[in-house]
């Protein structure tokens, strides 16, 4: 062992073995602060070592709140993956499903029920505002999946959250119970065989929720301070929020998954791209949000940054509202779609050329991809159907530009503006519009635009993940999204046919149903690019390009 002191004891036949067995005693004690401090010296780890460096990451967007469940897809997502931990989650940098919370998992035959085994001594957090006095068991994901599915409960009318993404997966009309089996035994059934439902178990929104703390809370007549003040079994806790600006996470002392080498964990937030790239070229942020295109060649001749990147799992889009004039009409929405100019605009947004053009609702590297749809750019086709759908001189119309960077969508002025000078040559006239990335959401999802800029990110690798929570009926509460019978009658058929190619058969058929009827006008799939500085260890990049910093650390 480096740096340890060897003694060798004198023969059995050496004159001096017996004063040398009276002094081992004396020597030993002697000896034995250095020992002390040569064999801890030995044992300290890199990991070990770490613990008084805080990791910094810069964040583009400040989430909404804390509870998974109101998920907003940008910021809530990636920030609440650090404080909770869901029954599944991902074996990263793949689409593989790994034990969290539930160490083993039952599928029936026919795909309707769905058994889960708990982890035993999971403990939540202990904060100043929530003492536990017992570890996780079958009621924490009892309250946090009926949340999701029955707003007839007390906490729910006491705090009517918007749960997006269950309430997109349609998870209401799809769950027909849950059963407590025992204390550490969970069972979900299905009304319908559903060949997918497993990975809902390993995404961000399904982090695992305390009853006893939502029963307190409740109690308090506190119910929405769960989404301010959040309580997780996760490898950190929060700590303090200034939004727009800085959020502190702290280590997890008692995280079932070991000791985390990272004390301090903070979200440096910064909206422009610009001040990302120069807090982490000098050492201020230690991991940053995905890079555009323009600032890789800025850190890539850092000797002290290394960038990271993945072929994403992604697509960017326009969505149109198909519930207000003059987005109602399908001949419209073709003719802004083919309108476009996508080449320019990707020379303008994605120099490096990793990206690719968006043809269908979903990347071609997933099975599935209808090979035979393609993009049109035809502005005379574009004209001559306005005429058709009574629009010979064109119209006014609202373009809203996405206020964050993505890497789909690097630029949304810059995109909304080419976009606005491609219409123009139609007659349409475009007004952009942007707000601040809540506001932005929250008036999207009210309706207020004809066209708005949006995108997606999956982590299954399965073509329902981009299609369900995006297209079916269910994420069409209002109307304003697409809701096609058709359509609708095919995703929900694949999902319950466990035969691949029967599958991919019925999602090409859909795919043609979503290029018919145009409800997004499709833009990039993209490589997604992550710096980090080089005195980083332990982190891996996932297919959706989101950052995970359980086992992360600063050497």
């Amino acid at each position: 062992m480096t740096g340890a002191l060897a003694l060798k004891g004198p023969a059995p036949n050496n004159p001096g073995s017996c004063l040398a067995r009276a002094m081992f005693p004396l020597l030993m004690k002697s000896l034995a602060p250095v020992l002390l401090t040569a064999f801890a010296l030995a044992a300290v780890t890199p990991a070990a070592q770490a613990q008084g460096k805080p990791l910094v990451y810069c964040a583009d967007a400040s989430p909404e709140g804390f509870d998974p469940g109101m998920w907003d897809g940008a910021s809530t997502n990636i920030v609440s993956a650090q404080m909770f931990d869901g029954l599944l989650g991902f074996k990263r940098p793949t689409t593989e499903l790994a034990p969290k919370l539930a160490e083993s998992w039952e599928i029936s035959p026919d795909a309707k029920s769905f058994t889960f085994k708990l982890r035993r001594g999971v403990k939540f957090h202990s904060t100043a505002w929530f003492k536990p006095t017992r570890d996780l068991n079958a009621d924490d994901v009892i309250f946090t999946f009926t949340r999701f599915i029955d707003p007839t409960t007390p906490f729910n009318k006491a705090f009517p959250a918007t749960f997006v993404y269950p309430q997109n997966l349609g998870l209401a009309k799809l769950i027909d119970g849950i059963d407590k089996v025992d204390d550490m035994t969970v069972r979900f059934r299905l009304k319908q065989p559903n060949v997918t439902f497993v990975a809902n178990f390993a995404f961000a929104w399904a982090g695992i929720q305390s009853a006893e703390y939502a029963a307190q809370l409740l109690k308090q007549g506190k119910a929405s301070q769960i989404n301010v003040q959040p309580v997780g079994t996760g490898p950190f806790m929060f700590k303090s929020y200034a939004k727009d600006d800085v959020l502190r996470m702290t280590a997890n002392p008692d995280y079932w998954g070991g000791r985390q080498p990272t004390q301090a964990l903070v979200f440096s937030i910064s909206r422009e791209p610009n001040v990302r790239v120069q807090k982490i070229a000098l050492g201020e942020c230690h991991v940053a949000a995905a890079l555009r295109d323009v600032d890789v060649g800025t850190l890539a001749g850092n000797p002290n940054i290394s960038i990271e990147k993945i072929q994403a799992l992604n697509v960017s889009y326009l969505s149109f509202n198909l519930k207000k004039p003059p987005t109602d009409r399908r001949e419209v929405r073709e003719a802004l779609d083919i309108a476009i100019d996508r080449d320019a605009i990707f020379k303008a947004l994605f120099p490096r050329g990793d990206a690719m053009q968006a043809v269908s609702a979903f990347p071609p590297s997933i099975p599935g991809y209808n090979k035979k749809l393609k993009n049109e750019f035809d502005p005379a086709r574009a004209k001559a159907l306005l005429a058709k759908a009574g629009f010979p001189n064109g119209f006014d119309i609202d373009l809203w530009a996405l206020p964050v960077q993505r890497p789909t969508n690097p630029n949304g002025q810059l995109m909304a503006q080419l976009i606005q000078q491609d219409w123009a040559r139609i007659g349409v006239r475009a007004h952009i519009k942007t707000y601040e990335w809540g506001e932005y959401l929250k008036r999207a999802n009210n309706g207020e635009h004809n066209v708005y800029m949006s995108g997606w990110s999956g982590e299954t690798g399965d073509a329902d993940d981009f299609l369900t929570p995006n297209l079916s009926c269910a994420a069409n509460k209002s109307g304003i999204k697409f809701c096609n019978a058709e359509f609708e009658k095919l995703i929900d058929e694949a999902r319950a046919t466990p035969d691949p190619k029967k599958r991919i058969a019925l999602y090409e058929k859909a795919q043609e149903i979503f290029k018919r009827e145009r409800p997004w006008i499709t833009m990039a799939h993209s490589t997604v690019y992550i710096p980090i500085r080089k005195d980083v260890v332990g982190f891996k990049m996932a297919p959706n390009g989101s950052v995970d910093f359980e086992g992360v650390y600063r050497k």
